[in-house]
């Protein structure tokens, strides 16, 4: 099944839906990611989604947990992995000294990069353990 097919596109809309539907704006195009990252003011939550496994069973569940827990950076957005691919590419440039990952859960603020979790920290952990990691990181960057 091609990537681009109406039928793949359809499958994955929900995994996309479970960002949007919390708040999430979705960058699409490389120019989207510059112009939401660079010139944002204040805090930044940004998650390369995926539609792997550890993406629908721990990340977007963490990411979900963790906000409802606190505190909620003034931006959230997104780039999908394999899908949004020169829109991802762009986002990881932001991510300075980790190779790509994805899933991964990247904190800024004022549009400089300040942590991310990689995937490697999110595969074959709990959901809970990962709502820990980013509710942690959350509070000791963004309070």
């Amino acid at each position: 099944m091609a990537y681009d097919s109406p039928i793949f596109l359809e499958i994955i809309q929900p995994m996309r839906e479970e960002l949007t539907q919390i708040g999430f704006q979705e960058l699409r195009t490389p120019e989207a990611v510059e112009q939401a990252l660079e010139n944002s003011s204040g805090t930044t939550l940004i998650v390369v989604n995926s539609i792997c496994g550890c993406a629908a069973g721990i990340a977007r569940p963490a990411v979900a947990a963790a906000l409802a827990q606190g505190p909620k950076p003034d931006h959230l957005v997104t780039v999908f992995a394999g899908q949004d691919v020169e829109a991802t590419k762009k986002a990881r440039t932001y991510f300075t000294n980790y190779p790509p990952s994805s899933p991964s859960i990247g904190l800024m603020k004022d549009g400089q990069f300040l942590q991310l979790i990689e995937r490697r920290q999110i595969e074959g952990h709990s959901t809970d353990d990962v709502t820990a990691q980013l509710t942690a990181a959350l509070r000791k960057h963004f309070l």
